[in-house]
């Protein structure tokens, strides 16, 4: 069997920075336990499989099938690797439908393309305020003793998000290394499959960022996720009340970088727009 596979970068204008996944084109559904494979051999992120759905071809079709699996196991919801995905529709496969829908575990899932950016329909996560005092050992591996202003969780997407105080700067967050077995051993009730560490931006900066964030998922194999969409959508769940804002612009602090634009939408839903670059195609012959 040959699988036509890509490597794109999502999150960025440039190769090398943002998010990598692997996207690969299914013509026919496969075993649960190859496509883990297949992700464990890849050891990104995510990989994503994309399959086609009424016979119609990828440069055609309006609707695809979308899953993504973590080195792990499966994901209920992944916005890079979505991003990528419509970018191998949409710039290789010259995909000629204005919108492209996925058919995920998690809904429906709309990209279209605008200008040089793909801009994502995807669900907004507003996470719950959460004690402290419960976790305080999971906190204490996460940001040492830096303080924190909130934390909360979002059940649907199983994420952690803690916000350290306003007192703190960009580069305290970039510091912070938490140790990924610390983490595990603080936290294996399984409820929590990704943390997020989040710090407004400073206003007396240039960037614009309205927030800076970092990612760290060991649970699910990935021990730092470099730019993730789907936090984003708990990130922004928080973020627009506390700032009052419905389009943001927000920057995540990993080594590689990534910037997401964020709108929240008159039905309750949220806009994810980025750039993606594909720096390469191949086959995986299994």
């Amino acid at each position: 069997m040959e699988i036509p596979i890509f490597s794109v970068d999502a999150f960025t204008n440039v190769p090398f920075k943002g998010n990598p996944a692997a996207i690969c084109l299914i013509e026919n559904e496969l075993r649960d336990d190859l496509y883990q494979s297949i992700a464990a051999e890849m050891n990104l992120s995510e990989t994503a499989f994309i399959t086609r759905r009424n016979s119609t071809d990828f440069s055609s079709g309006a609707r695809f099938g979308l899953r993504w699996f973590s080195p792990k196991s499966e994901v209920p919801l992944c916005g890079h690797a979505t991003l990528a995905s419509a970018a191998v529709l949409f710039y290789l496969k010259k995909n000629v439908k204005p919108v492209i829908v996925f058919e995920t575990m998690s809904g429906e899932l709309y990209v279209r393309q605008h200008e040089e950016s793909l801009i994502m329909d995807f669900p907004l996560n507003k996470p719950q305020a959460q004690d402290q005092h419960k976790i305080k050992e999971l906190l204490k591996a996460a940001v040492g003793d830096l303080p924190i202003q909130d934390v909360c969780y979002s059940p649907t997407t199983k994420k952690l998000m803690v916000r350290l105080a306003d007192t703190c700067d960009r580069s305290q967050l970039v510091s912070l290394r938490p140790d990924t077995e610390t983490l595990l051993r603080n936290e294996t009730t399984g409820k929590i499959k990704s943390l997020i560490i989040t710090l407004k931006g400073a206003e007396s900066t240039q960037s614009g960022y309205d927030f800076y964030s970092r990612v760290f998922a060991p649970w699910v194999g990935v021990p730092e996720d470099p730019v993730t969409g789907s936090a984003h959508t708990v990130l922004a769940g928080y973020w627009s009340e506390k700032l009052k804002k419905k389009k943001m612009l927000a920057y995540q602090c990993s080594r590689r970088g990534g910037e997401v634009k964020m709108e929240i939408r008159n039905d309750g839903r949220l806009n994810i727009i980025g750039q993606a670059q594909i720096i390469l195609q191949g086959t995986l012959k299994i």
